[in-house]
């Protein structure tokens, strides 16, 4: 139920530090965040920004909330699409003054130089750059994705939304968009008085062949949480392959930052086993952890055994309990000897707060 940005990964992340220490680690300073719906969580992360530097009186962080315009729409409903977003904030995109902008989801975890991507787009003088990834799919997985067809000079030639019947080598968006602001406002304007609802087909399909739009290849680690089962996926690739996390958290001169909470180092009790995991400060273990990943504060009874799981913040699990492909959210009970085992393909989800 959390607004995406706000879902937690990697021990101590959330999805949308990716986001932002991209941008700020390339200079970008002035960042605008789009809210959907229950970002309570998200406005408490954040804060006032300064564990990513934007605390400032000149641009920062700013949170543009839903139904800030009176364009976004004549029933006061949530958007739905990109272009829905942009035009409920038509107001906010008028006083833009940066002379390009940058624009990315939350859902795609890389760690990405954007000035390469926005050096390409100056340099062929583009009215849009979008980032993609040549990637094989298989069709489920094509099924959640946009894909690019360009030519040999990246200009783009036609797009594939969320096809159903496609398998195989194609280049995927990875969500991040750069153009120039006239462009943008242009844009906005344009889908305001046709009632544009789909960036994908009303703005880019419409206008293949007569705008300039190209792709900017990147080569790196990218993962898109488009589901659950993504999700599990992608997390336990991060213990399982060490040049997954360095490429994530180890590149020089681009850090990923996050709201920095000051916890006691992790403590391992006498007992205690852990093996191929990432454990987060402020744990107490006192059973048996293995090629699993534990947030912060997370308590582990004795002879406990925990593996292929996911335990998010302050989940506490008794004396004897058993998980197996197991995703805790936070503030979780799990009593004395219980055991709860999913699959792969199929981890059990706890919610929020629960005890079992």
């Amino acid at each position: 139920m959390r607004t995406l940005a706000s879902v937690p990964f990697g021990c101590r992340y959330r999805l949308i530090d990716f986001a932002l220490s991209n941008m700020v680690n390339s200079g970008i300073t002035n960042v605008n965040i789009i809210t959907h719906y229950n970002y309570h969580s998200l406005m408490d992360h954040l804060g006032s920004g300064k564990d990513w530097d934007l605390a400032r009186t000149r641009g920062g962080i700013k949170i543009l909330p839903p139904f800030i315009s009176a364009f976004a729409n004549n029933r006061n409903a949530l958007y739905e699409t990109r272009l829905e977003a942009l035009k409920s904030i038509n107001d906010a995109i008028n006083h833009i003054t940066d002379d390009y902008i940058v624009m990315t989801d939350c859902d795609v975890i890389c760690n990405i130089d954007l000035n390469d991507i926005i050096d390409d787009h100056i340099k062929n003088d583009a009215d849009m750059t979008i980032a993609v990834k040549h990637v094989n799919l298989t069709p489920e997985q094509a099924r959640m994705t946009t894909m690019f067809s360009s030519n040999e000079s990246g200009e783009i030639t036609d797009i594939m939304s969320y096809p159903t019947d496609f398998s195989g080598e194609a280049d995927v968006s990875l969500n991040i968009l750069v153009m120039s602001s006239r462009y943008l406002k242009t844009m906005v304007l344009d889908a305001i008085a046709h009632n544009y609802v789909s960036m994908n087909r009303d703005i880019i399909g419409r206008n293949i062949g007569h705008a300039n739009f190209r792709v900017y290849r990147y080569d790196g680690y990218f993962a898109v949480i488009s589901s659950m089962e993504e999700y599990f996926k992608h997390s336990l690739e991060l213990i399982h392959d060490e040049k997954i996390r360095e490429e994530l958290f180890e590149t020089k001169n681009r850090p990923i930052y996050t709201k920095v909470r000051n916890s006691a180092p992790a403590k391992y009790n006498d007992g205690a086993v852990v093996r191929n995991s990432l454990i987060a400060d402020g744990c107490v273990i006192d059973g048996h952890v293995e090629n699993s990943i534990l947030f912060r504060g997370v308590k582990v009874g004795k002879k406990a055994v925990i593996k292929n799981s996911i335990i998010f913040q302050d989940t506490f699990t008794g004396d004897n309990v058993s998980l197996n492909y197991v995703l805790t959210d936070k503030d979780v009970v799990i009593r004395d000897g219980v055991t709860l085992s999913g699959a792969r393909s199929m981890p059990i989800y706890v919610a929020k707060g629960r005890m079992i």
